[in-house]
C-alpha cells in the first residue's frame, strides 16, 4: 500500500486551529539548510554520489529518536500524482518536485517534520506548527537537527558558519516563516502597503506554496531573506515582532470591514457561500478564493454552521488537484477535477446556514 495514502483524509497537525492567533497566522514553519562535509554541493554531484548521500542520510534518521520511524520515501518510488500531493502538504518544495534525479523524502506520520534530501542542499530539514508558534518549531527543529549531526558531519565553518549551495543561506541556514491568512487587508486594499514595508525590513512574502507562487485565498508567507549575521532567536525574534504588526493591522482591517462596511462585506460572504454551495463546476483558484471568504465569514460570525474552522482548513487541501484525484483514488482530468471539487464542496457546506 502506498504510505502516502492514509494521509488523505488524516488532520494536518500544522492546520489545526489551536495555535496562538490561528484565525490570522494558519501556521508557522522553519526550515534548516545543511550540508555533508566533504561532498560537493548538489550542482556538482554524481549520480552515484546523490545515492550515497541518500543512504547516509536514511542511516542517520533511523538512528535518530525522533525521527526513526518517518516515512523515508526516495523519488523512483513516487509518482507526479504523489510529488503533487507531497507539495500541497507544503512537505516538499515546488523545486524538489520539477528538478529530476535522485531525491528523497522524510515525513514523521504526525506530518510535523519532513526532510527533503538532495533539494537545494543536501538536506532541508522543516518543522511546522499550527497558529503563531515560531519558537515552538524552533525547538522541534532544533533537536532534530542535534539529533542528526551525531550521525552526520555537516559543512560547517567557524567564521561564516552553515554553508550552503545558496549565499543567503549560509550562517544559520534558518528560513522561518508564518502563513498569514489576510482577506482583511486585501478586501481594505491595503495588502500592498503591507507587503512594501516587509521589503524594507529584509522580509519577503511569497504565495501560498513558497518561492516563485502567487498569493492565492489571501494567504501569504512571510519569511527572513538572509541568515548571514543573525544567531537563530534574532533571525525569530525580528520576524516575530513584523508578524505581531501585521497581525493587528488585520485584525483593524476586519473591524472596519464589519463596522463601516457591513452590508458591502455580508454581500461578499453570502455570494461566496451561495456559489460555493451550488456551483458543479469550479477550478481550484476559484473556490480557494471563495473558500477564504467563507472563512472569514465564519471568523467573524457572519456565518454560522456546524463546519468547523478545522474542517474549513482541511478543506483548502482536499480540493486541491492531486488530493482529488487520491480521493476519488483515480487519475482524473482537469474538468474532472472541476466537477469533482464542486460536488465535494457542496456536500461539505450543507452544514452551514446563513
Amino acid at each position: 500500500m502506498n504510505p502516502l495514502d492514509a494521509l488523505v483524509e488524516q488532520p494536518v497537525e500544522w492546520l489545526r486551529v489551536s495555535g496562538p492567533e490561528s484565525d490570522i497566522v494558519v501556521s508557522s514553519r522553519l526550515r534548516l539548510a545543511r550540508n555533508l562535509f566533504g561532498v560537493p554541493f548538489l550542482q556538482k554531484l554524481e549520480n552515484e554520489q546523490k545515492v550515497e548521500v541518500i543512504e547516509t542520510v536514511e542511516k542517520a534518521i533511523r538512528r535518530s529518536p525522533r525521527m526513526k520511524d518517518a516515512h523515508y520515501l526516495k523519488r523512483a518510488q513516487l509518482s507526479e500524482l504523489d510529488l503533487q500531493f507531497l507539495l500541497e502538504r507544503h512537505l516538499i518544495s515546488r523545486e524538489h518536485v520539477e528538478e529530476k534525479g535522485e531525491k528523497a523524502v522524510a515525513i514523521t506520520s504526525n506530518e510535523v517534520v519532513s526532510l527533503m534530501v538532495l533539494e537545494e542542499d543536501h538536506l532541508r530539514l522543516q518543522a511546522f506548527q499550527a497558529g503563531f508558534s515560531l519558537m515552538d518549531t524552533w525547538r522541534i527543529i532544533n533537536q532534530i537537527d542535534d539529533d542528526l549531526e551525531k550521525n552526520l558531519n555537516y559543512s560547517f565553518s567557524a567564521s561564516l558558519g552553515y554553508l550552503t549551495a545558496c549565499p543567503t543561506n549560509v550562517g544559520t541556514g534558518l528560513r522561518a516563516s508564518c502563513m498569514l491568512h489576510l482577506p482583511g487587508l486585501v478586501l481594505t486594499k491595503q495588502v500592498h502597503k503591507v507587503l512594501q514595508a516587509l521589503a524594507k525590513l529584509n522580509l519577503t512574502a511569497r504565495g501560498l506554496y513558497g518561492e516563485g507562487t502567487q498569493a492565492t485565498g489571501n494567504f501569504f508567507q512571510f519569511s527572513n531573506q538572509t541568515t548571514l549575521g543573525q544567531n537563530e532567536d534574532e533571525i525569530i525574534d525580528n520576524l516575530a515582532a513584523v508578524i505581531r504588526q501585521v497581525i493587528e493591522h488585520e485584525k483593524e482591517a476586519r473591524r472596519y470591514l464589519v463596522e463601516k462596511k457591513r452590508v458591502k462585506f455580508q454581500d461578499q460572504v453570502w455570494r461566496a457561500l451561495g456559489t460555493l454551495r451550488s456551483a458543479h463546476v469550479i477550478s481550484s483558484t476559484e473556490a480557494t478564493q471563495l473558500l477564504s471568504l467563507v472563512q472569514l465569514g465564519l471568523q467573524l460570525e457572519i456565518l454560522k454552521g456546524a463546519l468547523t474552522k478545522q474542517e474549513l482548513n482541511l478543506l483548502f487541501l482536499l480540493i486541491q488537484p492531486a488530493h482529488l484525484q487520491k480521493l476519488s483514488r483515480k487519475a482524473l482530468s482537469a474538468p474532472e477535477r472541476d466537477i469533482r471539487r464542486a460536488e465535494l464542496i457542496r456536500q461539505k457546506f450543507q452544514k452551514i446556514s446563513l
